[in-house]
C-alpha cells in the first residue's frame, strides 16, 4: 500500500445499540483517504445506525470513531463542531426545506458555519449547484424539480463547506436506474476530480459494484462484519456462501446456509 495513503476514518471496537438492545458489537475498520467505501447488508443490519454514528447524531455504547486522528465520541462540543466542518451528508431523502430554494438551501451551512458576506454566500452556493449539473434551477423550490434533482441539490449542500468526507444514506433510494446511474457518474467525478473521501451506506449492488472501492458487509445475526474487500472479489471469491449469494441476488435462507458448512 502507498506509504502516502492515511486513515480519514477509524472505528475501534464499537458497540452500538438503543435502549439496550445492541445491534452490532466490538466492530473495527477504518476508511482511507480518497477512497469510496459503501456499508451494505441486509436489512436491519444497522447500516443507518452506524452511519448515525459515524457523523456523531448518536453515542455508541462502548468504543471509538476517530476522524483525522481526532475522537469524535470523546471530544468537547469545541472539537465536535471542528470535525463536523470536516464532512458533508446527504440524507435518503435529500432533506431540503421545502419552503426555501435551492439557492437557499445550500446557503444555509454557509451562513451558519461562516462569516462570509451574503452575495459571497449567494456566489459559492451557485458555484455548488452548478458542480452537480443544476445551473439555472438556483431559484426553484424542491417540489418543482424531479427526484434525482433534489438528491443532487442535497448533494451541493452537503458540499457547501468543501469537506474532507462525504457521507451517503442510500443515495439511489427511490431514483429510476437513469438517475441513479447518473448519480454514481456523480460521485466518481467528485471523488476524481475533488479528491474526497467518501462513504456509502446502500443494498443496491449496480451502484456497489460500479463505485465502491471497498465495501464492509454487516451481518445482524453475528453483529458483527463478515467481509471486506473488493465487492466483484467478494462475489467470486468469498469463503461465506451467505456473502456470494447476496452479492450475486441470489436466494438463499440462512439455515440452508447453516446446513451446508
Amino acid at each position: 500500500m502507498n506509504k502516502d495513503i492515511k486513515t480519514v476514518i477509524e472505528v475501534k471496537n464499537l458497540t452500538v445499540g438503543y435502549e439496550g438492545i445492541i445491534v452490532l458489537e466490538n466492530i473495527n475498520f477504518s476508511v482511507l483517504k480518497g477512497e469510496v467505501l459503501v456499508i451494505l447488508g441486509e436489512s436491519g443490519c444497522g447500516k443507518s445506525t452506524i452511519l448515525k454514528h459515524l457523523i456523531g447524531l448518536n453515542d455508541p455504547i462502548k468504543g471509538d470513531i476517530s476522524i483525522f486522528n481526532k475522537s469524535l465520541v470523546h471530544s468537547n462540543d469545541i472539537t465536535r463542531h471542528y470535525l463536523s466542518k470536516k464532512f458533508g451528508v446527504l440524507y435518503q431523502s435529500g432533506a431540503l426545506f421545502s419552503s426555501l430554494t435551492l439557492e437557499e438551501n445550500v446557503a444555509l451551512p454557509l451562513e451558519e458555519f461562516t462569516k462570509l458576506p451574503k452575495e459571497m454566500i449567494a456566489s459559492l452556493a451557485k458555484v455548488k449547484l452548478s458542480l452537480v449539473g443544476l445551473q439555472g434551477f438556483e431559484k426553484f423550490y424542491p417540489f418543482e424539480i424531479s427526484g434525482g434533482m433534489r438528491k443532487r441539490a442535497g448533494l451541493a449542500r452537503a458540499m457547501a463547506l468543501d469537506p474532507d468526507i462525504l457521507f451517503f444514506d442510500e443515495p439511489s433510494a427511490g431514483l429510476d436506474p437513469i438517475s441513479s446511474a447518473e448519480l454514481d457518474e456523480l460521485i466518481l467525478y467528485l471523488k476524481d476530480t475533488l479528491g474526497v473521501t467518501i462513504v456509502i451506506v446502500s443494498h443496491e449492488l449496480d451502484s456497489i459494484f460500479t463505485v465502491a472501492d471497498r465495501v464492509i458487509m454487516l451481518d445482524k445475526v453475528s453483529k458483527g462484519i463478515i467481509a471486506e474487500g473488493d465487492p466483484l472479489d467478494l462475489m467470486e471469491n468469498s469463503d461465506n456462501i451467505w456473502v456470494k449469494n447476496f452479492l450475486t441476488r441470489l436466494s438463499l435462507r440462512r439455515k440452508d446456509v447453516k446446513k451446508s458448512k
